[in-house]
């Protein structure tokens, strides 16, 4: 293929819900730009864009799609990402790399959450958006009331360039008002015909023309006073007005296709060639130091690693933008971020799964290698002259956690290395294992999401799994003082072992400074603190520790035994064997033996007093607590609602955003166990949303006492 300059680039990434049809788009843009000779389908599982078994078992876009099509003398690069929040992951980077979104609309749903998430992920970066209303020949379309759903969805920023004439199997027939003529398709659509606008509807087109000129006015002062001169403007003056309205963001074109039948495509893809911004119309990219690097062919080539993924006999397809210079084969580039040089030996372009060599891709352009030593995504690469390094990606927090084993114990290692390989393909996979809880850990977007995980092992890597419920990070503590003593005896023969010690503790609250006395029941004990040290524990809290030993009677060398004794039991608590905090302990008595007194022996009696203490000083478990939002439709208020509230969560207050409703909420990690599946039944899918940790506190007694039911009877499996 030629190559093509930075200003015949487009780059583009189709976003919107699941099932809006942007997969068939892709298709029709392909078969309209010769890359491909006939147009598939999702049912029959031989589209570009959705190639892998998973996603023609799923009949869903899984992972985004990286495509190329050539129209009218430009290159347009196309991302085809998946419409499941789950997977939005996927869609990121394609924003972070595309200069103009193409939001697909579902004309029977109208605005859906997944257009809703789309949005606000847009408006991160900052994107121009097209609308194109998908699926005109359904029936039941209401056109003016989707119309206005999405004027008072996206702030009248809506700009209409088509309307159908009709809707419902009768659509064959578009008025553009931009170009002001009649477009007409045949059954099997493809090349319209270009007619004038009929008089019954020259009176409507006049209309919207008319307010797509003010639209288009109102971006540019220049534009504003040749409006006012001359009460309208050119085509060409229109494309000027609406281009910078859309890198503003204060005008959204809108079209009208259906991609199934290949209707309005290719009116689309020239207005897109003809009026969607060049890589280099857009703000520079900015490094992690604050350099502006300008998508200019001119300057030192740098790339940014924006999706890797992994097909069967080649390993690794690494995906970049060429953010600067020009690349060329055989290029020898500095990784940014290792230090180390990369030899790029084959440049392609792609379309799906089907790749075309290149010999050169000029700054702004889409390509793909293979054969990388350690580049991945979010890497950079540049002229060994430079320093650049792009900012990395920010995916959104996980919102399901669960837990995984292999089924045999042999093949520990499999999973782990599975897992590493497909969080490469999608780095909202996370996996960590966790020490407190001695479990590996998987986190994703939403069950459907980790679901999608397992179908992996079973189907492709053929290694057996389970998923568990993950077991919940608590913290102990007490709320009362409460003593203890313990004597380690033991005696086989030679030196025995022997450790005696008398301790108290006391619930630790800040600023609270130790004392120096303590009356529990009819005993008063008088407290000589000879030594206090404080530990500010890793997982929270602190542990003060009292040395109040008077008259020798457990020697100085013995005492940090003790500390270790006590330190052991705290990383391991006495109820749930989770990590305990806030504790002053006072060890202010005890006894010890001239030949068989030792560390251990110290260790293990001040191990097991601190224990008995424990349980004596109305321990409590304080279990973690999430800030959420909940994204919901006003009519899913109530149900929403009520079933937080049976999940103990406690509602902070309500705001609007957009179409929907925000019920900003505290809730105990417990009762969030596969609620992302709760809330899409719920509302039929229509609602989201997002959490993060807040604080712990203390559990309520009837929670505590079944919780410690089910400990006991994990313990006893």
């Amino acid at each position: 293929m030629k190559t093509y300059k930075t200003c015949d680039i487009r780059n583009l990434t189709i976003i919107g819900g699941s099932g809006s049809g942007k997969t068939t788009l892709c298709e029709s843009m392909l078969f309209e730009g010769g890359v491909i000779g006939r147009r598939g389908s999702v049912a029959q599982e031989n589209t570009v864009s959705d190639h892998t078994t998973v996603e023609h078992e799923y009949r869903n876009s899984v992972f985004s799609s990286v495509l190329y099509t050539e129209y009218n003398d430009r290159k347009l690069n196309i991302i085809d990402t998946p419409g499941m929040d789950d997977f939005v992951g996927n869609v990121i980077p394609a924003l972070r790399v595309a200069a103009t979104g193409i939001m697909v609309i579902n004309a029977t749903e109208g605005i859906e959450v997944g257009t809703e998430i789309a949005t606000r992920q847009a408006k991160n970066f900052e994107t121009p958006l097209i609308f194109t209303v998908n699926q005109l020949d359904r029936a039941d379309i209401q056109w003016d009331t989707l119309i206005s759903e999405l004027n008072n969805g996206y702030q009248n920023h809506i700009a209409l360039i088509q309307y159908p004439v009709e809707t419902g199997e009768n659509f064959h027939q578009v008025i553009d008002v931009l170009k002001m003529k009649m477009y007409q398709w045949g059954p099997e659509g493809g090349s319209p015909e270009i007619l004038d606008i009929p008089d019954s509807e020259l009176e409507k087109a006049n209309e919207l023309h008319n307010e797509l000129v003010e639209k288009a006015a109102e971006n540019d002062e220049k534009l504003m006073e040749l409006f006012f001169d001359k009460g309208t403007l050119t085509e060409e003056e229109m494309r000027e007005g609406i281009k910078k309205g859309m890198l503003a963001r204060e005008l959204y074109p809108l079209f009208c296709i259906c991609a199934e039948k290949d209707m309005g495509v290719r009116r689309l893809m020239e207005f897109i060639c003809n009026v969607a911004p060049a890589p280099n119309e857009l703000k520079p990219k900015e490094t992690v130091d604050g350099q502006q690097v300008f998508v200019d062919e001119k300057d030192k080539t740098s790339l940014f690693f924006f999706k890797t993924s992994v097909e069967p006999h080649v390993g690794e397809i690494n995906y970049f933008k060429v953010n600067s210079g020009i690349l060329k084969e055989g290029d020898e580039l500095l990784n940014t971020t290792t230090d180390n040089k990369e030899k790029l030996s084959q440049l392609f372009v792609s379309a799906g799964k089907n790749r075309v060599r290149v010999n050169e891709l000029h700054a702004g352009d889409i390509g793909a290698t293979v054969k990388l030593k350690e580049t991945k995504t979010d890497h950079t690469l540049c002229d060994k002259t430079e320093n650049y390094k792009f900012r990395n990606l920010r995916f959104p927090k996980p919102r399901y956690t669960t837990a995984i084993k292999a089924v045999n114990e042999s093949d520990d290692e499999k999973v782990a290395e599975i897992l590493h390989k497909l969080s490469q393909e999608d780095p909202t996979w996370k996996m960590e294992y966790a020490k407190e809880l001695k479990q590996l850990l998987v986190h994703g977007q939403g069950e459907y999401h980790i679901n999608t995980l397992k179908w992996y092992f079973d189907h492709i890597y053929k290694v057996d799994i389970q998923l568990e419920r993950p077991r919940i990070s608590y913290r102990e503590t007490i709320t009362k003082p409460a003593l203890a003593n313990f004597r380690h005896k033991k005696q086989s023969g030679g030196s025995g072992q022997f450790g005696e010690v008398h301790l108290m503790i006391e619930p630790y609250i800040e600023g609270k400074e130790p004392r120096k006395s303590i009356k529990i029941g009819d005993k008063e004990i008088k407290l000589s603190l000879r030594h206090v040290e404080e530990h500010p524990l890793k997982w929270g809290g602190k542990l003060i520790y009292c040395n109040c030993i008077v008259g020798g009677v457990i020697d100085a060398r013995f005492q940090p035994a003790i500390l270790k004794g006590i330190m052991e039991k705290m990383e391991e608590g006495p109820l749930t064997g989770s990590y305990a905090r806030d504790i002053i302990v006072y060890v202010y008595d005890g006894k010890m033996h001239p030949v068989d007194s030792n560390e251990i022996s110290f260790k293990i009696a001040g191990r097991t007093a601190f224990s008995q203490a424990f349980k004596e000083a109305d321990p409590k478990i304080l279990e973690p607590i999430y800030k959420m939002q909940v994204f919901v439709p006003s009519d899913k208020m109530g149900d929403v609602m009520s079933d937080l509230q049976g999940r103990r969560a406690m509602i902070l207050g309500m705001e609007s955003s957009g179409n929907y409703e925000v019920i900003n909420v505290q809730i105990p990690l417990k009762e969030t166990y596969k609620y992302s599946t709760a809330l899409s039944s719920l509302t039929n899918g229509r609602a989201m949303f997002k959490m993060e940790f807040d604080k712990y506190e203390k559990m309520q007694s009837e929670v505590q006492k079944k919780v410690l039911e089910e400990h006991e009877e994990v313990e006893l499996v």
